[in-house]
């Protein structure tokens, strides 16, 4: 990657040992009521394996990248945010002016528009189209295990921050609507790795196709439920939200219920934003992994390069990415470190994630309440017993059956790597697992709809 990566690293520091100091120097970048000390959090069951098994043995925590996180906490998404705050709903003109070069009169002379219509006209330098088709290739490669991840691991994980989970609270977006939003995030994550034959493009996430125009609308929602926030506007349901046992949130929030921005920072803010990509990038990739998954180097370097490109369409400032995978785990341990964890905000949260099966099949069908244990059994064994325990999920006792996939997932990896026809018989059997799970969506969204 050609971007400026290399300028920010060496403003971080040339070293982290260079740029280590202890908790007690790090106590001014607590700014905000959502921070904790560096070492609050030491005991935690993922932020231990992290520092275990994916750090250095001499990392400490940067006083450089503190720093740089909080401030991104102040820092919404600036264009998008003038735009909606002057009431332009900027997703159908923006398409319309990249796609049809028909750009509304009253937006012509608008300057932050015209930014945006750039940005979304073509590809960045440093964009490697190749490297994200790998990216995409290894990343959609097990459909099964990618839900499987992406609720139960990246999801379930985010509901033990408040900060990721009050947006999603005080809008009810959650709550009550867990299967919808559950299947429009894995419609998004499906869009961005989506192979370039499926939609006719020369290149994965190409100008036009299902990812981009994705990008452009979930930038657009993300920016309107920031301001409405801001705003208020989401307070009537904040209010009806509040139980016993949320009052840690409501003693947090402004005496007309409104949102907190010196107790959570801005809503969806830079530093969040920059955590949600690694939570579809970083830890799905660290999940397929574990359960036996062979994605190789190059491999990881391209589904991290995938996601940056997608990032960068939904507002992220290119210069608060890390750099390589790394880089991306030292951001995460520094993230979560600092990081408020009150489960009694997350609980519905979960407990709607988790219910859907049996919603689906029936409270009193099995195999939906097998399909529950299983899910859980996922968090609990890669995520960790203490975060599972706060998010009170279910404790099976055959949890770590789920890693028998292991040698299996090793062994069809295996095939694929030196055989032309498993590979083919392989693809084969994930385009059609693919298009099962994509029942919902079916009936739902457009895009996949049966054609014909």
């Amino acid at each position: 990657m050609t971007i400026s990566f290399t300028a920010l690293n060496a403003l971080r520091g040339s070293s982290s040992s260079a740029a280590a100091t202890t908790a007690a120097t790090h106590a001014h970048y607590r700014q905000h009521g959502r921070t904790t000390a560096t070492d609050d959090h030491s005991d935690l069951q993922v932020l231990k394996r992290i520092r275990r098994f994916l750090l250095s043995k001499d990392f400490a925590i940067q006083d450089r990248l503190l720093q740089e996180m909080v401030a991104g906490y102040d820092i919404g998404d600036p264009i998008a945010d003038r735009l909606i705050t002057e009431g332009v709903r900027f997703a159908k003109p923006l398409q319309s002016a990249v796609l049809n070069q028909q750009t509304p009169e009253h937006l012509a002379a608008n300057a932050d528009f015209n930014q945006l219509t750039e940005q979304f006209s073509q590809h960045p330098d440093w964009y490697d189209p190749k490297l994200a088709a790998i990216g995409a290739a290894a990343y959609r490669r097990y459909p099964l295990m990618l839900i499987w991840l992406l609720r139960n691991v990246a999801l379930m994980a985010g509901y033990s921050i408040p900060a990721l989970s009050l947006p999603l609270v005080q809008t009810g977006a959650l709550k009550h609507e867990a299967l919808p939003r559950l299947m429009r995030t894995y419609a998004y994550i499906l869009a961005v790795s989506e192979y370039p034959e499926l939609n006719g493009a020369d290149s994965v996430l190409a100008i036009g196709s299902e990812g981009w125009r994705q990008s452009i609308r979930v930038r657009q929602v993300h920016t309107m439920v920031r301001q409405g926030l801001l705003k208020g506007q989401f307070k009537s349901q904040q209010a009806g939200s509040f139980t016993d046992q949320d009052a840690s949130l409501a003693t947090h929030a402004l005496a007309d219920g409104s949102w907190n921005s010196s107790y959570w920072g801005i809503p969806i803010n830079q530093t969040d934003m920059v955590a949600t990509h690694l939570q579809f990038s970083l830890l799905i990739m660290r999940g397929l992994r574990l359960l036996g998954a062979r994605i190789s180097d190059e491999e990881a370097q391209g589904i991290l390069h995938l996601w940056n490109m997608a990032s960068y369409w939904m507002g992220v400032d290119l210069q608060r990415l890390p750099s390589d995978e790394t880089a991306c785990w030292e951001w995460l341990y520094t993230y979560l470190s600092i990081q408020q964890l009150d489960f009694e905000m997350g609980k519905p949260l979960a407990r709607a994630l988790h219910d859907l099966p049996s919603q689906i099949m029936g409270e009193d069908n099995r195999r939906g309440q097998f399909v529950e244990l299983v899910n859980a059994s996922v968090t609990r064994t890669l995520v960790g017993d203490d975060i599972g325990d706060g998010l009170e999920l279910p404790k099976p006792r055959l949890r770590f059956g789920i890693l028998t996939a292991v040698p299996i997932l090793f062994g069809l990896d295996t095939a694929r790597l030196h055989s032309d026809k498993a590979a083919n018989k392989l693809e084969a059997f994930r385009a059609k697992r693919q298009d099962n799970m994509n029942w919902w969506l079916k009936q739902h969204d457009d895009y996949y709809r049966p054609q014909g």
